[in-house]
């Protein structure tokens, strides 16, 4: 069963109707023991960096999703915040995160763009320019669009890790595919269809 983790941050109740929406079966749930023994897991969340870092600690959280993730292999997902908290560290608080993925979670600065339009947060849809043949974008159109909202970004040490990029001012990592890791800087539960057949494909990734 897919396990929408709750850590008090995030869109949950939102994956979770999406998931139904599939026919997929799946629930939120913050028990440790649920977590580390699911057949997929969704990291999803919305808000603060450090507030996310401390309610997974506060909820002893972070050891059964270590264990489920890095040492079980359990296909993950993380949404939004949920793909900033496997970063290595994040500027928004100063604090490191679960650092699952060589990377770092860093605020959007717009200063050397002579472009006004330009607002924080990112707030709506924006294309995807996928990596190719990457089995979480399989069965879409090219450069899909997605649904953001965010104020910071994924940077990735790693290129090969990368499986979508995004532009808004700059080019940033919007998506992520590494092993059994998988993330989303955009929220494919509020993407309508085309949000519904990326998860349908994580789903079926194991």
């Amino acid at each position: 069963m897919v396990i929408i983790v709750d850590y008090g941050m995030g869109n949950l109740h939102s994956v979770l109707k999406a998931f139904k929406r599939l026919q997929i079966p799946a629930q939120i749930s913050s028990d440790p023991e649920i977590i580390q023994n699911a057949s997929q897991l969704i990291l999803p969340g919305v808000g603060n960096f450090k507030r996310g870092m401390y309610n997974l600690t506060q909820r002893n959280l972070i050891e059964p999703l270590n264990n489920a993730v890095l040492n079980n292999k359990v296909p993950v997902l993380g949404i939004c915040l949920g793909m900033q908290l496997m970063t290595k560290h994040s500027e928004e608080g100063n604090v490191d995160g679960l650092g699952w993925i060589d990377a770092k979670t860093m605020g959007f600065n717009f200063s050397s763009i002579d472009n006004s339009n330009l607002h924080i947060p990112h707030i709506g849809w924006n294309n995807v320019n996928c990596a190719s043949e990457n089995p979480l974008f399989a069965n879409m159109e090219s450069d899909p669009h997605f649904y953001f909202v965010h104020s910071y970004y994924v940077s990735c040490a790693s290129p090969e890790n990368v499986a979508g990029t995004t532009h808004y001012g700059n080019t940033f990592v919007s998506a992520i595919s590494i092993n059994n890791i998988f993330a989303t800087q955009f929220h494919p539960e509020k993407s309508h269809d085309i949000g519904l057949t990326l998860l349908k494909n994580f789903t079926e990734l194991s």
